[in-house]
């Protein structure tokens, strides 16, 4: 079946069965991918993708199910299930759907891949690695290029339409030399282009040159009270802290530090946070919510003072406050006026924060974690890399005692962000 008569299909075959709202969302993706493992290129491949989501309301009641097939008997077969998962669930006066919008389609990047400069980039890449960072072992980096079409219609009239091809890269590896071994490191960034050598982009060759520096590395030897400075691979784990306590989850159960907070100071002056998902800064962003409205760009932080709770259509129907205008991510800090080596200069006693393995904080905010590819600060200068590292604190008091936002910037593509400092953080 085509999209539209597939769609159409599927929301009248639910609304037959006695849904009284129905959202339905189809995509279909194909995907093109290079590998190296263990440092040598091993496989193209091509692998495409169907999913199709169905939610429906009845009587108040939800249900939700997902498939990747789309002839009519699976779903058929389907919309039984789902009507069956509306009926057994407990009705909810928040559930309902977005309202009619203009129709309206979307797109971004091309369609096909560039299948002759993603080798040609796998090569070079491999061949910088090798030449520059001998101890570097490239356990696994994966190119693609991925080209979907979206396709998102309910029972208000609401119908999108989004196209999106994207690159995106991710390298995976640590350094060894004689027996010793560093961590394993990576990260990841999406492109709408190749335009330039793999390692340019982000931070990729500063994670390769540290990795050559973590081979060896030496414990803190005393705890003590000092600051720490979070580089941009690291800093949306801290973000999170945030982000996660002001979306749905945590404002529906009472348990957000900051629910009560809208419009007023949750951090230093100095941090500014935006989700800007239909920014031209932002390359890998998003058109449409998940709740089927046009994404807009937001300003969650606005020097210090939260200016929006990120609540879904449901979220903020449940708590009657105002439904976020985008779902997140895509986020963005604005800069600060000081270099990463001026903040790191300024530091009597501290830790680079490069990888940060920890849970989620307790209630309150407190948290701790293990700081994984960092590095020692003393008098203004990087020391030695660092292992067997605890660093915790209080997320509040943290982004209240911030210090320094960098001028520099990464741009993974799908988010920019600055080194951060924050004062009286306890390292172990």
């Amino acid at each position: 079946m085509e999209r539209n008569e597939l769609l159409h299909y599927c929301i009248d075959k639910l609304k037959r069965a006695g849904a009284e709202k129905v959202e339905c969302s189809v995509s279909f993706s194909e995907k093109k991918e290079l590998n190296i493992d263990s440092g040598e290129m091993t496989l193209l491949r091509t692998t495409f993708n169907t999913s199709l989501g169905i939610s429906v309301i009845k009587d108040q009641k939800k249900g939700s199910t997902s498939i990747n097939k789309t002839d009519k008997g699976s779903i058929d077969q389907a919309v039984e299930q789902v009507i069956e998962l509306a009926k057994a669930s407990q009705p909810d006066e928040a559930f309902d759907i977005a309202e009619k919008q203009p129709t309206k389609s979307f797109s971004k990047g091309d369609e096909t891949a560039d299948l002759d400069s993603m080798y040609n980039r796998m090569e070079e890449f491999l061949g910088y690695v090798n030449s520059t960072y001998p101890t570097v072992n490239l356990e696994q980096a994966v190119l693609d290029f991925t080209y979907s079409r979206s396709y998102f219609q309910n029972s208000n009239g609401v119908n999108f339409d989004i196209n999106k091809g994207m690159y995106g890269f991710y390298p995976g590896f640590l350094s060894k030399d004689g027996k010793d071994t560093s961590s394993m490191n990576g990260t990841f960034f999406s492109a709408l282009n190749l335009d330039k050598p793999l390692h340019k982009y982000c931070s990729i060759d500063t994670l390769l040159k540290q990795s050559t520096e973590q081979i060896r590395t030496q414990q803190v030897q005393n705890k003590f009270v000092g600051d720490v400075v979070v580089t941009p691979d690291c800093v949306s784990d801290f973000l999170g802290f945030i982000t996660t306590d002001i979306s749905d989850g945590k404002m529906i159960t009472g348990n957000s530090l900051f629910k009560d907070k809208l419009n007023e100071q949750i951090t230093h002056p100095g941090l500014t946070l935006h989700s800007h998902p239909v920014s031209e800064e932002i390359c890998d962003g998003y058109f449409v919510t998940d709740d089927g409205y046009i994404a807009e760009n937001n300003t969650i932080i606005d020097k210090g003072v939260l200016k929006t709770h990120l609540l879904s259509l449901y979220g903020s129907r449940k708590l009657g406050k105002s439904r976020a205008v985008n779902d997140g991510d895509a986020y963005l800090v604005d800069p600060g006026s000081m270099s990463r080596d001026s903040i790191i200069s300024g530091i009597d006693k501290g830790v680079l924060l490069a990888r940060f393995s920890g849970g989620s904080p307790a209630n309150n905010g407190d948290f701790s974690g293990v700081a994984k590819n960092s590095y020692y600060i003393e008098d203004g200068e990087i020391k030695y890399p660092i292992s067997e590292t605890m660093v915790s604190g209080n997320i509040r008091e943290m982004f209240e005692n911030m210090g320094e936002v960098s001028k520099d910037r990464v741009d993974f593509g799908y988010c920019i962000f600055p080194w951060i400092s924050f004062k009286g953080l306890t390292v172990s």
